[in-house]
């Protein structure tokens, strides 16, 4: 018990540092010990299956017990989600005009992909109002989020102190599950990069580097330059601490778990170790993983044009532009699952006249740079969401 109790006492962001580590050398000295990455299904099973019934209950409880200060908060969470997002695909646009990149295309590929907005945002309308239990089956965080908001309403005005007494009880237990599974975080990350290493090898990184690097760079752009500048103009002060803090204690588990959904729990604690009101943020951060997606933005972007340079086809800069606006839209309706933006590829090269055939090839080919593409655009996205919420608090808190 008392070795334990010293492990405890490492700093998590150390240990998880320790278990990738490791992971990574595992991966690659016992490569056939394949037992090993049972260690990161299982971590990434628990966190998938509690998130759900955390995100229900959380929403719930958080409207129940809502102050009146809330509104002005959601409205300033969202507007820096979307401009953020825009922002993003912009960036998108501009690196790959400066740096405009062509792949090798052959052979149709034949998949299954929406094709015009409206067959993104039909889906999405249509999962709002799943049956509840079964959006909770499924994971569906868009049915989810709806469902626990009119719940969570109807209970505010509806009824009394005891009944939202006992939701706000079961809350806090569901959050000190989620606080024992995030314990076992090492452990899963040593499995999940164990199984990245061991399956792929060091050449993964290789393949498709131009691509994959102008992909990274705009997300890295995103993350230490344009989300800093946004943050900086809404709170006028240094944001570079509150930044690297997301990104140290969300972004690494955010890219191994390669799920914004996943992150959740994650997030979560970070929040509450920044001292974020909670009523606040269990509802913006699952709000965060669903429609908050620069990395999403970035990638169907960077992706589609991509496909229109390769195919020949001319795109001119306003035509790039109206791109960014559909990719902020289509990546606001990304699952917030692994891989979730690379079929909404298909959608933005509708509008640029490309033939479904090439994009779904660049959907392939995603699929195949999706092992580091996926991982570092989760790592953004969920990130930002914490990062996101905690500004649009402490601009209220500002203005108080």
């Amino acid at each position: 018990m008392l070795f334990l109790k010293k492990i405890m006492s490492i700093p998590l962001v150390l240990r998880i540092s320790l278990g990738l580590l490791i992971g990574v050398i595992l991966g690659l000295v016992l490569p056939q010990a394949t037992f090993i990455a049972m260690l990161g299904k299982i971590f990434i099973s628990a966190l998938k299956g509690i998130a759900p019934i955390l995100v229900l209950f959380l929403v719930i409880s958080s409207l129940a017990n809502a102050g009146k200060n809330l509104g002005a908060r959601f409205k300033t969470v969202i507007s820096l989600y979307l401009i953020s997002t825009l922002i993003a695909a912009v960036v998108a646009v501009v690196a790959s005009f400066i740096f405009p990149l062509t792949v090798t295309l052959s052979g149709s590929v034949e998949a299954s992909a929406p094709g015009k907005l409206s067959e993104v945002f039909g889906p999405l309308l249509t999962n709002m109002v799943m049956n509840p239990i079964q959006a909770l089956s499924t994971g569906n965080y868009v049915g989810i989020l709806f469902w626990a908001i009119l719940v969570g309403v109807s209970v505010r005005k509806f009824t009394d102190e005891a009944t939202k007494s006992v939701l706000c009880d079961i809350s806090n237990a569901i959050s000190v599950i989620i606080s024992w599974v995030i314990q076992a975080a090492p452990f899963g990350i040593l499995g999940l990069s164990f199984e990245t290493v061991s399956q792929n090898g060091a050449g993964i990184f290789y393949d498709y580097g131009k691509l994959i690097v102008l992909l990274l760079a705009c997300m890295f752009i995103q993350a230490l330059i344009m989300n800093p500048v946004m943050v900086a103009i809404c709170l006028k002060k240094n944001p570079y601490p509150l930044v690297l803090k997301c990104l140290r204690e969300s972004a690494i588990t955010a890219f191994f778990t390669r799920s914004s959904a996943a992150n959740i729990p994650i997030n979560m604690a970070l929040c509450e170790k920044l001292k974020l009101d909670k009523e606040f943020y269990s509802v913006s951060i699952p709000l965060g993983a669903t429609i908050n997606m620069d990395g999403a933005a970035i990638t169907i972007t960077i992706m589609s044009l991509a496909a229109a340079f390769s195919s020949g086809v001319h795109v001119n800069i306003i035509i790039a532009l109206i791109l960014s606006v559909v990719a902020t839209l289509g990546a606001c309706g990304a699952s917030g699952v692994a891989g979730g933006s690379l079929l909404l590829i298909p959608m933005a090269c509708s509008l640029l006249g490309v033939s479904q055939d090439v994009a779904m090839q660049m959907v392939s080919i995603g699929f195949i740079i999706g092992i580091v593409q996926d991982s570092v655009e989760t790592a953004l996205n969920s990130s930002s969401d914490v990062l996101i919420t905690a500004t649009a608090e402490y601009m209220q808190k500002n203005k108080q």
